[in-house]
């Protein structure tokens, strides 16, 4: 998904570490990087939020999840052979606005290294 520098999709509130900061630790950042820790229990569902910024992602452990817009619509259902492995990395543009819901038995847990440099 694109959305221009401007669009209310990256309004500040709707950040990750300010809509959901439950599930995203702030592990380190500097002007050039933001690094999340990212943790989703099974069960729950992150609020709406937003990555502004490509980012690397390392998997540090797996479970199913749904990810969706904020109408609700689905995006990804990891269930439908979208999935990944623990111990995986993969690469990520920015996510406007979306949920995300654990449907799995266990921990979601993700680290993000967000690209500032390389963003919207």
């Amino acid at each position: 998904m694109h959305i221009a520098a401007g669009d209310p999709a990256w309004a500040e509130e709707l950040d990750a570490l300010i809509a959901a900061p439950k599930h995203h630790h702030l592990l380190f950042e500097n002007e050039s990087v933001r690094v999340l820790d990212t943790r989703v229990a099974p069960g729950e569902t992150v609020p709406l939020h937003t990555h502004c910024w490509p980012s690397a992602l390392y998997v540090l452990s797996w479970s199913n999840f749904v990810r969706r817009d904020g109408e609700g619509k689905v995006l990804v259902d990891s269930r439908a052979g979208n999935s990944a492995q623990a111990g995986r990395a993969l690469w990520s543009g920015p996510l406007g606005p979306h949920t995300l819901e654990n449907v799995g038995q266990s921990e979601l847990r993700v680290i993000s290294v967000e690209l500032k440099s390389v963003g919207h």
